[in-house]
């Protein structure tokens, strides 16, 4: 008979997913909060290029912080990370690191780091955004989160923006696409409704 033996050294992926307003950074924090309780060496990570709040804090849409670290790119967290010996490393807003994010975060799961991402699965056009959807299919642990239509009160899935789409990039050359990572896309209830499927209704 074989005999299988779990490998201690290996990491667990977890995964935190949905639109805006579904709670998914207030679900980091609540593992997080229960991790340091439990003497977990944690690094909680946030982009700089989310400046709705405090730098040096994940804020929730309800108001509700822990500290975090602000980079500005993967390059940036790698350095974070390797420079401390954490257990736990929490990324908020995993989407605006990109692609690049994913062989960081699997390395870090292949030492024996657990890896929380937290982030939209969903971009405001209705399409998968990367690299969460990529984090789904590899993670241990899976959370959905849904939001509530603004409409009907249905589970929403998507989020929409509610401004036209008239911003400009960095470059100034017109509207940034919805998965580029541009200042223009960060916001909360002023530029952005929770939508079910039925009433999901981008505008151009």
């Amino acid at each position: 008979m074989t005999t299988h033996q779990t490998n201690a050294a290996w990491g667990r992926l977890e995964v935190i997913a949905g639109p805006m307003f579904s709670g998914k950074s207030e679900e980091l924090m609540r593992r997080v909060r229960r991790a340091t309780i439990a003497g977990v060496e944690v690094a909680v990570i946030s982009h700089a290029l989310d400046t709705r709040a405090d730098l040096s804090t994940v804020t929730s849409h309800i108001g509700v912080n822990i500290p975090a670290i602000a980079v500005s790119d993967v390059a940036a967290l790698a350095e974070v990370v390797e420079a401390g010996d954490y257990d736990l490393v929490a990324i908020d807003e995993a989407q605006f690191f990109g692609p690049e994010l994913v062989p960081l975060v699997t390395g870090l799961v292949a030492t024996g780091v657990t890896v929380i991402v937290e982030g939209l699965c969903v971009t405001f056009d209705g399409d998968p955004f990367e690299p969460m959807p990529t984090f789904m299919a590899l993670a241990e642990d899976v959370l959905k989160l849904t939001a509530v239509c603004t409409i009907c009160g249905r589970d929403a899935v998507f989020h929409q923006r509610i401004v036209a789409g008239a911003e400009t990039g960095r470059d100034g050359d017109g509207p940034v696409g919805a998965t580029e990572i541009d200042p223009s896309h960060v916001g909360g209830l002023e530029s952005y409704v929770a939508r079910c499927r039925e009433h999901f209704a981008p505008i151009s």
